[in-house]
């Protein structure tokens, strides 16, 4: 490869791009946590059922599904910054990269099968 100033990298999130990512989710996540605890100041739950009721609403799951998707691309930004500046064999830092995407995709894949457990 070239290193070439012309030279473009083909990762998604590199930098203002990741940075962006980085802020934006940062901003949906506090929308979110603003959200909930208004909603629970107004609309205080008292029980699982209640909860389970509130989180299985369509809007609310929604709300949790676009905080969930923050929430991995936060952590994929931020976790790929730290491997990306701190491991230095390239074999490692690919390794770690490749660990960490498949644990945020397990974590996706957890968090939307118990969204839609609520809705059966």
């Amino acid at each position: 490869m070239s290193a070439s100033p012309n030279h473009r990298s083909r990762s998604r999130f590199t930098g203002l791009r990741a940075w962006w990512v980085q802020r934006a989710s940062a901003v949906c996540m506090l929308v979110f946590l603003i959200f909930v605890l208004v909603s629970m100041a107004v609309h205080p739950l008292a029980g699982h059922a209640q909860w389970r009721a509130w989180v299985a609403h369509p809007g609310i799951t929604l709300a949790f599904l676009l905080f969930f998707a923050a929430l991995l691309s936060h952590m994929w930004v931020g976790l790929r910054d730290v491997l990306l500046d701190y491991a230095k064999p390239t074999v490692v830092r690919n390794v770690l990269l490749a660990l960490v995407a498949l644990g945020l995709f397990g974590l996706g894949v957890w968090a939307l099968v118990i969204l839609l457990r609520l809705h059966s």
